[in-house]
C-alpha cells in the first residue's frame, strides 16, 4: 500500500509538472523585464528541477541533466553518476554544493587541485534505510544537511547520516524562519523537531492537502500554499484560508512553489499560468507567463537571489525576472502596430505613433497597471509615418508624414498639408503661436475661431529639413538636421518671412558639419554634437565647447537627444544608451543610467521619444513597443558589486586542457615551464541587464592594469619562470568598481633549472671537483718535470745562445772587417779610376799641347812629325792593362757584377760593361769620356744605345737601375 501511494504520487506529481495548456489568460499586459536563458544557449536539458545561490554569487540549477551552473557569464554542466537528473541543489557557505537525485545526494566540491569534484554520502546510510527515490528538497544549515524524499528525511552531520521516517509518505519538505514543515500524506501538517516530528495542531482543516510551499508572513504567522486550493493562512493555531485577488488564478493555474521577493512580495510558481506575485495585502503585483516573455508556463521551481531577482526554473529553459525594476514593458509581439516613433497618454487614451499609424487603447491611471489590458486600434485615415505627438495648450496635435493632425479621441482631424510634422513648440516670444520643423522648412500655426489650433502660414525664405528646431531668448530661431547642418534664423516681426539666415560649419567652431542638434537645457540652447556639447558665443559669432558640462555628464557628454522629464531633470540618450540627469543641485549633476541598462540599443535612434504621464511616471518609446517607467518604485538598495570570481583555468598548450575550476585552490597551481600558455576565465556574479566591463593585469608580467573590456577571459603565453599574481576587477556601467579579486599561480624552472636538475649539477661539481684536483695534482707533478726539463733545455739553449752570440760576434768582426776591406777596395777602385781620369785627362792636355807646338819659324809642326808621339799618347789612354787591373779590382768589389750583367742581357758588348761599369760607379759624362777616350756627345749616345739594349722605360734612371743589379 505505501509503495503504491509513492507511486501514484509521482506519477500525478510528473503529469502535472508536465502540462502546458493555458486557460483565461489576458493579453498585451505590462510585465518586468524578464530575461531568457533558452536550452540552446546554455546547451543542456530542457527542465530545471531547482535554482540556488553560492556564497560567491555563482547560481547552480538542478537540470534534467546534471548540476547546472552560471557566473552572469558561463554556462558549465556537470554531469552526475550514471547521468541522472538533479531534482534538488543547495549550497553552503564553504564552497559545496548539494544535489539530489533518483537514489543519490551527495556534493560538489573543489578539491586541493581547484577541480569541481563529486563526493557522494550514500554510503553513510544504513542497507535497512537505503534510498531508493527521489531526492526533491535538500537543505542546509549551519552543521547539518537535510535530504527529503517521499519516504524519509536523511539528516547529515558530523560526518554521519540519521534517517526520519513517518508514519506514512511525505510530500515536500518546506522551510520557513528555520522552521520545517513536511505532509504526511492522509496525516496532515508536520513539523521536524530536531530529529522528530510533530503534528500541527488543526492541520486536518478541509482543503489543506498538497501543501507546495510554506512562506513566512506578517509577523508570526506563515502562508501555506497548496496545489489547487488556494493559499492559506497559519498563525500557529489556526489554518484559514488566505482570501486575496489571485485565490481563483491559483487554484485554477495549480500553484506548484513560492518564493519571497524584497520581503514584501510573495511569488507563487504555478504549473499553467507561469508567476503570480501579490502584496502582502493579497493584491496582484504581477502576473508573468508566457504571453508576458516567460518561456514556459510551467514553473517548476523559483528563487530569489540576493539581488532580489527572481529565478524560475521552467519545464523548458530558465528565466530571470527583475520584480524590483521600475521599468515595465510592453511588446507587441504579433506586429500589430510595427516600429514605434512616439507614444504619449492624453484623456485617459495611450496613444502609439509609429511607422504604420496612429494608434489607442484605453488607458486607467487608477487601476493596477500591470493587470491592465490594451487593446490597440488603428485610428482611421492615420495610416504612414506618425513622428511626433505633443500636447499643446490642451490639444494632441500629431505630426505625420502626410500633414499634422489634431487628436480627438478616436479620429483625428488635419489641420495641415505640409508633409512631414517632426517637432511643435510655442514661440517663447510670442505664445500665442506655434512653429513647427517639417520636411520643407517652419510653419506657424494659431487659434482660429473656435480656440483650437489652425495652420497659419508657412515660414518663406527657409526651405531646409527641420528635425529640431528651438527659439532661444534673443528670439532666434535655430533649426537643425543631422545630415543638413545648423542654422541661425531671423524671422520677420510677422513671422512670415525670413529675414536672414546663416548656417554655420567647422569654420565656425564646430567639430563636424552633420550630426549637430540643438535643445534647451535649464533654459539655455546647448546643441550636441558627437565631440560633446557646445553653446553659442553672440560676441564673436562662434561655438565654443561647453567644457563645464561635459565634465559632469561623463560618458553622456556626446548625447544626441535631450528630453525634458520633470523639474529640473532630463533624460539624456547617447547612441541608444539612456540616462536621467539631474540638475537640481547647484553646480553638479547626477547621471542615473544603471536603471536603463535594458533599454540601450532598443529605441529608435534619431526618432526617441519619451513622455511624461505623471510627476513620476513617463512612457518610453521603443522600437517594438514602449515601457512604463515609474520613478516611484523603490528598488533595494544595491550593495557593492560582488568580487570578480575565477571560473576556469585553462592550459592552451597544444591542447586544451583544465587546471583549475576555481582561483582558490587547496594547492598553488604550478604550470609547467613546456607548457607555459595559460587561459584564465572570470566573470561578474552579477545578474542584470548591465554588460560587465574588466580590467585584469599581471603581476610579475606587467605593473599596469589594462583597458576594459567586456572579454571575459585572459589568454597569456610563453610566461617565464617564476611566480604570478592575477588581479581583475569589473564594473557596471559608470557604477562603483568591484572588489578586486586574486589568483596566483607559478610557471615552474625548465627541467634544466629545476632542484633535482641543481641537485645533479653539485653531484656532477663536485665530481669534478675531484677529478680537477686529481688531474691538477698530476698536471702538478708533470708541469714540476716539465720545468726541471725547461730548466735544462733553458741552460743548454744559453749556452747555445751564448757561443752562438760568441760566433755572431766573431762573424760580426770578420763582416766588419770585409766592410772595411771593401770599403778600402772601393776606394781603391775609386782612386784608380780617377788616376786612370787623371792620366787620360793629362795625356789628352798633352796631345793638345803637341798640337800646337811650332817650329822655329813659327809654323805648326806637320802632323807626319807627330805622329810617333801621338802613337804613344793613344797607346797611354787606350792601355788595356789600365782597364784589367780595374775589371778585377771592379769584381771583387761589386761580386761578379760583370757576370750578373752579362747572364741578364747576353747582347752587351765589351765596351757595353765598361760603360756599365762607370755608370754604375756613378761618374760623371765627363770623367767617362776621358776613361773611354771619347767626346762627352760619344757617351750621351752610348747611354742612348745602352738603355736601348737593356729595354728600359723611359721613366726609369739608368743608373739607379745599373746600381739595382
Amino acid at each position: 500500500m505505501y509503495r503504491k501511494i509513492l507511486r501514484a504520487l509521482f506519477i500525478v506529481l510528473i503529469l502535472g509538472l508536465g502540462a502546458v495548456t493555458e486557460s483565461g489568460a489576458t493579453v498585451d499586459l505590462g510585465f518586468p523585464f524578464i530575461q531568457n536563458y533558452t536550452k540552446l544557449l546554455y546547451q543542456a536539458g530542457n527542465q530545471n528541477w531547482s535554482v540556488c545561490e553560492s556564497q560567491d554569487g555563482v547560481m547552480y540549477y538542478g537540470n534534467s541533466e546534471g548540476l547546472m551552473a552560471y557566473d552572469g557569464e558561463h554556462w558549465q554542466l556537470y554531469r552526475m553518476p550514471n547521468r541522472i537528473i538533479v531534482r534538488s541543489v543547495a549550497a553552503d557557505d564553504n564552497g559545496k554544493v548539494y544535489v539530489g537525485g533518483y537514489a543519490e545526494f551527495g556534493y560538489w566540491a573543489n578539491n586541493n587541485t581547484g577541480k569541481f569534484t563529486y563526493h557522494s554520502l550514500t554510503n553513510l546510510i544504513e542497507d535497512k534505510n537505503e534510498l531508493k527515490n527521489e531526492v526533491w528538497k535538500i537543505y542546509v544549515e549551519k552543521d547539518r544537511v537535510l535530504f527529503q524524499t517521499f519516504s524519509a528525511l536523511y539528516l547529515y552531520q558530523h560526518g554521519k547520516m540519521k534517517v526520519v521516517k513517518g508514519p506514512h509518505a511525505f510530500l515536500f519538505l518546506l522551510k520557513a524562519r528555520d522552521r520545517y514543515f513536511v505532509e504526511v500524506i492522509q496525516q496532515g501538517l508536520f513539523e521536524l523537531k530536531g530529529d522528530s516530528l510533530v503534528k500541527l495542531q488543526n492541520s486536518n482543516v478541509p482543503g489543506l492537502t498538497s501543501v507546495h510551499t510554506i512562506l513566512p508572513f506578517k509577523e508570526d504567522q506563515f502562508l501555506v500554499g497548496t496545489s489547487k486550493n488556494g493559499v492559506f493562512v497559519y498563525d500557529g493555531e489556526e489554518f484559514t484560508p488566505w482570501q486575496n485577488e489571485a485565490h481563483q488564478l491559483l487554484k485554477q493555474y495549480q500553484l506548484n512553489n513560492g518564493a519571497v521577493v524584497q520581503g514584501k512580495y510573495f511569488a507563487f510558481g504555478t504549473i499553467l499560468s507561469g508567476v503570480i506575485i501579490l502584496n502582502d495585502e493579497g493584491q496582484v503585483v504581477q502576473h508573468v507567463n508566457k504571453l508576458k516573455g516567460l518561456q514556459n508556463n510551467t514553473v517548476l521551481n523559483v528563487y530569489t537571489d540576493r539581488m532580489q531577482n527572481l529565478w524560475t526554473g521552467l519545464d523548458n529553459g530558465i528565466d530571470r525576472i527583475e520584480v524590483n525594476s521600475p521599468l515595465f514593458y510592453y511588446f507587441d509581439k504579433s506586429g500589430k502596430f510595427g516600429t514605434v516613433y512616439s507614444s504619449i497618454i492624453y484623456d485617459n487614451k495611450i496613444y502609439i505613433g509609429t511607422n504604420q499609424g496612429l494608434f489607442y487603447s484605453n488607458w486607467s491611471a487608477t487601476e493596477n497597471r500591470s493587470l491592465q489590458p490594451f487593446d490597440f486600434t488603428l485610428i482611421e485615415n492615420s495610416q504612414g509615418q506618425v513622428w511626433d505627438l505633443s500636447l499643446v495648450g490642451g490639444e494632441l496635435i500629431c505630426g505625420h508624414n502626410a500633414g499634422s493632425f489634431r487628436v480627438m479621441g478616436n479620429t483625428i482631424q488635419k489641420i495641415s498639408d505640409v508633409n512631414g510634422g517632426w517637432t511643435i513648440q510655442r514661440l517663447k516670444s510670442n505664445p500665442e503661436l506655434l512653429l513647427q520643423g517639417t520636411y520643407t522648412g517652419l510653419v506657424v500655426y494659431k487659434r482660429n475661431d473656435s480656440g483650437n489650433w489652425s495652420f497659419s502660414h508657412k515660414v518663406g525664405n527657409f526651405g531646409e529639413p527641420s528635425r529640431y528646431v528651438q527659439e532661444d531668448n534673443t528670439g532666434y530661431i535655430w533649426v537643425s538636421h543631422n545630415y543638413r547642418g545648423l542654422y541661425k534664423l531671423t524671422l520677420s516681426d510677422d513671422y512670415r518671412q525670413v529675414k536672414s539666415s546663416r548656417k554655420y560649419d567647422q569654420a565656425d567652431g564646430l567639430p563636424g558639419n552633420y550630426n549637430i542638434n540643438v535643445f534647451d537645457l535649464e533654459n539655455r540652447i546647448v546643441f550636441s554634437t558627437d565631440s560633446g556639447f557646445y553653446v553659442y558665443d553672440e560676441i564673436s559669432d562662434r561655438f565654443r565647447k561647453y567644457n563645464e558640462l561635459n565634465k559632469k555628464l561623463g560618458s553622456f557628454a556626446a548625447s544626441g537627444s535631450v528630453i525634458k522629464a520633470n523639474n529640473k531633470k532630463y533624460w539624456l540618450i547617447d547612441h541608444g544608451k539612456v540616462a536621467l540627469a539631474d540638475f537640481s543641485e547647484a553646480g553638479t549633476v547626477k547621471v542615473n543610467s544603471s536603471q536603463f541598462h535594458m533599454l540601450s540599443g532598443h529605441m529608435v535612434q534619431f526618432y526617441e521619444n519619451i513622455s511624461r504621464i505623471s510627476n513620476n511616471m513617463y512612457l518610453i518609446s521603443i522600437d517594438d513597443g514602449f515601457v512604463v517607467y515609474n520613478a516611484a518604485v523603490q528598488q533595494p538598495q544595491r550593495t557593492a558589486l560582488p568580487a570578480v570570481v575565477i571560473r576556469k583555468v585553462q592550459n592552451t598548450t597544444n591542447r586544451l586542457s583544465t587546471m583549475a575550476d576555481t582561483g582558490n585552490p587547496g594547492n598553488t597551481v604550478e604550470v609547467a615551464y613546456n607548457r607555459n600558455n595559460i587561459r584564465i576565465t572570470y566573470a561578474l556574479p552579477y545578474y542584470s541587464q548591465g554588460k560587465a566591463m574588466y580590467q585584469y593585469k599581471l603581476e610579475g608580467y606587467s605593473s599596469n592594469w589594462s583597458d576594459w573590456s567586456s572579454d571575459a577571459q585572459k589568454d597569456f603565453t610563453n610566461l617565464n619562470q617564476g611566480d604570478y599574481r592575477f588581479l581583475v576587477r569589473a564594473k557596471i556601467g559608470e557604477d562603483a568598481v568591484s572588489p578586486v579579486t586574486a589568483f596566483t599561480f607559478t610557471v615552474l624552472p625548465p627541467w634544466y633549472a629545476s632542484f633535482w636538475a641543481f641537485a645533479f649539477y653539485v653531484l656532477v661539481a663536485v665530481v669534478l671537483l675531484f677529478l680537477f684536483r686529481h688531474l691538477y695534482q698530476r698536471k702538478l707533478k708533470r708541469d714540476q718535470q716539465r720545468i726541471h726539463e725547461k730548466m735544462e733545455q733553458e741552460k743548454q739553449e744559453f749556452l747555445q745562445q751564448e757561443a752562438l752570440a760568441n760566433e755572431q760576434k766573431i762573424v760580426k768582426l770578420k763582416n766588419e772587417q770585409l766592410q772595411a776591406e771593401l770599403a778600402a777596395k772601393s776606394r781603391e777602385l775609386t782612386n784608380s779610376a780617377l788616376n786612370i781620369v787623371s792620366k787620360n785627362e793629362m795625356l789628352q792636355s798633352l796631345r793638345d799641347e803637341i798640337n800646337q807646338i811650332k817650329d822655329v819659324a813659327g809654323k805648326k809642326v806637320p802632323d807626319d812629325q807627330l805622329k810617333k808621339i801621338q802613337k804613344i799618347i793613344d797607346e797611354g789612354m787606350g792601355n788595356e792593362r789600365d782597364w784589367d787591373l780595374f775589371e778585377s779590382s771592379f769584381n771583387e768589389t761589386h761580386e761578379n757584377y760583370f757576370k750578373k750583367l752579362k747572364s741578364r742581357y747576353p747582347d752587351l758588348t765589351p765596351n757595353d760593361l765598361k760603360f756599365c761599369a762607370y755608370l754604375r760607379m756613378n761618374m760623371s759624362s765627363k770623367e767617362i769620356a776621358s776613361l773611354l777616350n771619347i767626346t762627352v756627345r760619344g757617351v750621351e749616345i752610348r747611354r742612348y744605345r745602352l738603355r736601348k739594349r737593356l729595354n728600359m722605360e723611359h721613366e726609369k734612371n739608368l743608373v739607379e737601375f745599373l746600381m739595382e743589379i
